[in-house]
């Protein structure tokens, strides 16, 4: 056995390079034809029913205003119930025949199945689930005393989607529908103090890139990886320790944003439905940041010497502040023109 490994070890290489060589100029042609194709027939999901975790707010709510100017009927849930109804009231403006809304907490697996239950009771079928409910966190590994505090990030960031996209598969496959699943650049990018939330968004990309083969061609699956895009989480929402409960915290998201544009919501919310309706795999916005995963492929050191460098500070003892990330944004005063208004202010909503 080890003699077929070494020659496998000697063979293989050289045989996958020239098989790619021959193989990817037809398939990456074939591609290019059939995203014209689907560039001028995308999907029509006028009448048809989508359901949106973490709708109150970000990308989820602006997610809800896009597939209602194209007159999807909508299922949006989230923990807060003020919120939710504000969001529902704009879509039904924005053109959707029929909004509904649920107050549910994705971290609890009862919660997603009642999710899911009450959106195909109402509707009778379920078309798109979109699984965007997230939170955040920021603190280097060493420095969580109690490590459990930090369960919150898995089980709403992964488990989340888990739950929710096992009891809607069943609909999913009758409707041959689409499940659009939030990851993240961080599910690559080995970005400093988000070592859970990073886990969090990789697992989401394992989960759902083996989910695409196991359901084929019955299940459409979109993979969408956001960069830094205005929402709560941009504001600087994270849970924050000792406790690990949520609040606001600016100085540790000028520490980690830095002197990077944040997108508009807005705009990342069209590209991802435009993206879905297209029936893209994969989708990162804005663009330019799938660039970063070219960077991590190529030369990995690079890219974690940078985040070194820029996002640590030399020592444990100095406050996570004094990074040159944040004094880069302090000095240049680029804030104003990188942030857009909407996260200069803590304020988020509560209810």
């Amino acid at each position: 056995m080890d003699l077929i490994h070494q020659f496998l070890n000697i063979v293989a290489p050289p045989f996958t390079f020239f098989s790619l060589l021959l193989f990817l100029p037809p398939y990456w042609t074939f591609k290019f034809f059939l995203s014209i194709i689907f560039a001028f027939f995308p999907e029509n999901v006028a009448g048809k029913v989508v359901h949106i975790t973490g709708a109150s707010s970000g990308i989820g709510e602006h997610l809800a205003y896009e597939y209602a100017k194209r007159g999807a009927r909508l299922a949006l849930s989230a923990r807060r119930d003020t919120a939710l109804r504000e969001v529902a009231d704009r879509a039904r403006d924005c053109g959707s025949p029929d909004v509904i809304i649920m107050r549910a907490d994705v971290s609890k697996v009862d919660d997603c199945r009642r999710l899911v239950d009450e959106t195909v009771n109402h509707f009778g079928r379920l078309d798109h689930l979109v699984n965007n409910a997230a939170i955040s966190a920021a603190m280097m590994f060493e420095g969580v005393t109690d490590i459990t505090n930090w369960r919150p990030l898995m089980d709403t960031n992964f488990w989340g989607s888990v739950y929710t996209t096992r009891f809607a598969l069943t609909h999913l496959r009758n409707s041959r529908g689409k499940i659009v699943v939030l990851s993240s650049i961080d599910s690559w990018m080995p970005a400093p103090r988000r070592s859970i939330y990073n886990a969090s968004k990789a697992a989401l990309v394992s989960l759902y890139e083996t989910l695409r083969v196991e359901v084929g061609a019955d299940v459409g699956v979109t993979i969408v990886t956001p960069g830094y895009i205005e929402s709560e989480l941009t504001k600087g929402k994270v849970l924050l320790p000792p406790e690990g409960k949520m609040g606001v915290d600016q100085d540790m998201r000028d520490v980690e944003v830095s002197a990077t544009p944040v997108g508009s919501v807005s705009e990342c919310a069209k590209s991802i439905v435009n993206g879905t309706l297209r029936g893209d795999r994969y989708l990162t916005a804005p663009a330019w940041f799938r660039m970063t995963y070219v960077v991590k492929v190529l030369c990995p050191e690079l890219l974690e010497w940078g985040f070194r460098i820029l996002y640590l500070t030399r020592s444990s003892n100095t406050p996570a502040r004094e990074a040159p990330s944040k004094k880069i944004l302090d000095a240049t005063g680029i804030k104003n023109v990188f942030y857009p208004s909407s996260i200069r202010s803590p304020e988020v909503k509560t209810e």
